[in-house]
């Protein structure tokens, strides 16, 4: 639908005009979920003023939230983006041509179900098969390419369990990374097709012979937190990979609690917080010491 404005008037008071019995509230949701344009480009504000001859174009099909239960926890959705949980066993997305299932193709499926085949999402990140915590997709390949421009700007944090006793209450570990032929990563002097990885962490608490970490990364490289830790003398716990020790349950005790950033569409802040996962603390089946 196009309307050509006849009068200077705000994007907002135009829109309650034009709809007649729906709510400024409504109003407001179809305005700032990127519905409307104003010639030819998306306004999110309700208090823009319009000018004689404006053109506005709008859609009524704005995201309603689903009676289809979501496979697991949805933590933000509207018609751009959605932030989901992972379960540790998963892979993000699964190699084309292999078969078997994905957390993506599981998510996918859901969406295309609720959204009677309207909707799809798209990858943005990725976390390791055994790492669980919190996902981001796209649901247009516009916000995708946004956010893969501009992700160093989130912020992502995670906990980490592992072996050993950090010292420093506080630290950052800054090195170039590289993957070998056994498609280990190690850190490795500058040298071609290595990338730069800089992971920050915050001690939450320490035992005798474990400590729980607070990790931000501000990169994003493959099994960097793993790698990182393992190197500074205190693999995450159940990481077998990296040097974990084997005694005890094969669980990578990394979880991607918290992501903020800013709505590519909005511009509002959208934080996303999930709490630890049962056992996280629980180092074997039989032991309940550290739950």
């Amino acid at each position: 639908m196009v309307i050509e404005v006849k009068q200077e008037i705000s994007l907002g008071q135009l829109m309650l005009a034009e709809f007649k019995t729906a709510s400024k509230t409504t109003v407001k949701k179809l305005i700032t979920h990127g519905s409307v344009r104003v010639n030819g480009k998306m306004v999110t504000n309700p208090a823009v003023i319009l000018k004689t001859g404006d053109l506005v174009e709008y859609t009524r099909q704005t995201y309603v939230p689903t009676k289809i239960k979501p496979p697991y926890p949805v933590y933000f959705e509207d018609d751009h983006i959605l932030i989901t949980e992972k379960p540790p066993g998963l892979l993000t997305i699964g190699d084309r041509g292999l078969g078997g299932t994905s957390f993506y193709k599981i998510m996918l499926d859901h969406v295309k179900e609720a959204s009677k085949g309207k909707e799809r999402i798209l990858v943005i990140h990725r976390l390791d098969r055994e790492v669980s915590g919190l996902i981001l997709f796209a649901k247009s390949e516009a916000i995708q390419e946004q956010f893969k421009n501009q992700w160093h700007a989130s912020k992502k944090l995670y906990y980490a369990l592992v072996e050993g006793v950090v010292g420093d209450d506080q630290g950052t570990i800054r090195t170039w990374l590289a993957e070998g032929r056994d498609q280990k990563v190690y850190s490795v002097k500058v040298q071609e097709g290595a990338k730069l990885a800089i992971t920050h962490y915050r001690v939450m608490d320490r035992t005798p012979d474990f400590t729980l970490l607070e990790v931000a990364l501000e990169t994003g490289r493959k099994n960097q937190i793993r790698v990182h830790l393992s190197e500074m003398g205190c693999p995450v716990v159940g990481d077998r990979r990296y040097g974990a020790d084997d005694r005890y349950e094969r669980r990578i005790r990394l979880h991607a609690f918290y992501l903020s950033f800013n709505h590519p569409v909005t511009g509002k802040l959208i934080e996303a917080k999930s709490k630890m996962p049962k056992g996280f603390l629980v180092l074997r089946p039989e032991d309940e010491k550290y739950k």
